[in-house]
């Protein structure tokens, strides 16, 4: 059985990769792990995770705390914004299945968008808090 985190990464993967909106958004699914050396703009990757144990009297719960990045340059700030906003419409409450294990809530914490060092490309992290346990 795969770890709660692998689990939960692989369905929020097959949620972004098939959500129109943010398709839409990427003009395609461009959606990585790491993203191939050639990319091309705009994309999502699937960034840092923290993990807590939450548990209490009835069983292993954790706490994840993970963060998408968004990657943009022809459309700026706007398009930084726009593929943000299709990141909460596909993943904020979203009832996904990660494989061997429940999810409890899956909920949007904090975002920050921002021009990066090299004056044209615009990084937007999407933090997102989720509880998931052991599916019974």
């Amino acid at each position: 059985m795969p770890t709660a985190t692998t689990a939960l990464r692989a369905a929020i993967h097959r949620a972004l990769t098939t959500d129109s909106g943010l398709v839409a958004a990427l003009g395609g699914a461009r959606v990585y792990d790491e993203p191939p050396r050639d990319a091309a703009f705009p994309y999502v990757t699937l960034g840092e995770a923290r993990i807590s144990d939450v548990s209490a009297d009835d069983g292993p719960t954790q706490e994840h705390q993970l963060t998408l990045h968004a990657w943009s340059r022809q459309g700026g700030h706007k398009e930084a914004h726009v593929i943000t906003g299709a990141l909460l419409q596909a993943l904020d409450d979203a009832a996904l299945s990660p494989a061997g294990h429940r999810l409890v809530n899956l909920r949007f914490a904090i975002a920050d968008i921002r021009r990066e060092a090299d004056g044209r490309t615009y990084h937007a992290s999407v933090r997102f808090r989720a509880v998931t346990e052991p599916a019974n």
